[in-house]
């Protein structure tokens, strides 16, 4: 099988490599860039654990396969962290205790980043379900992922 040359920015550092037609956009990210945080769970797109965001909009990474990448910005959650500050979702996420395992937080994260950075979009508790309803934790109930969410666009809005 052919090589396909694969440019990509990823957590805005340049790639220009050979990827196999074939590879999976986590894989290329988790093995060949040694990002972990990156997490494959179902690898079927269902779990959201593998969610990174491709120019801004979150994607399944498990679903995609590296070649769609090619020429595009992609974000995972090592991103979030800046000089040593860790985002306020991730910091909400601790806060309230919204984990457990920690395995399925990335993909909580990187869903809820491009609506966290659109001033536009405020989330109660109600519309905090909405917006992680696609995405599967199997440590707990949901409650305390629902209010470091609510809690982080609260917080977010007294900034200003």
């Amino acid at each position: 099988m052919n090589a396909f040359h694969l440019t990509v920015e990823v957590n805005g550092v340049n790639h220009e490599t050979d990827v196999e037609p074939r590879r999976l956009l986590a894989d290329f990210l988790r093995d060949d860039l040694h990002l972990r945080g990156t997490r494959v769970g179902c690898e079927h797109g269902v779990c959201g654990s593998c969610t990174v965001l491709m120019d801004g909009q979150p994607v399944r990474s498990c679903t995609v396969l590296a070649v769609q990448a090619n020429n595009s910005r992609i974000e995972t959650v090592e991103s979030l962290q800046q000089d040593g500050q860790l985002h306020p979702l991730q910091s909400s996420f601790s806060k309230c205790h919204a984990l457990q395992c920690g395995f399925c937080t990335s993909g909580f994260l990187m869903t809820l980043k491009p609506l966290y950075d659109d001033d536009e979009v405020t989330l109660d508790a109600t519309s905090a379900r909405e917006a992680i309803s696609g995405n599967i934790c199997r440590c707990t109930g949901y409650q305390q992922i629902v209010e470091a969410t609510v809690e982080a666009f609260n917080c977010r809005a007294h900034d200003d």
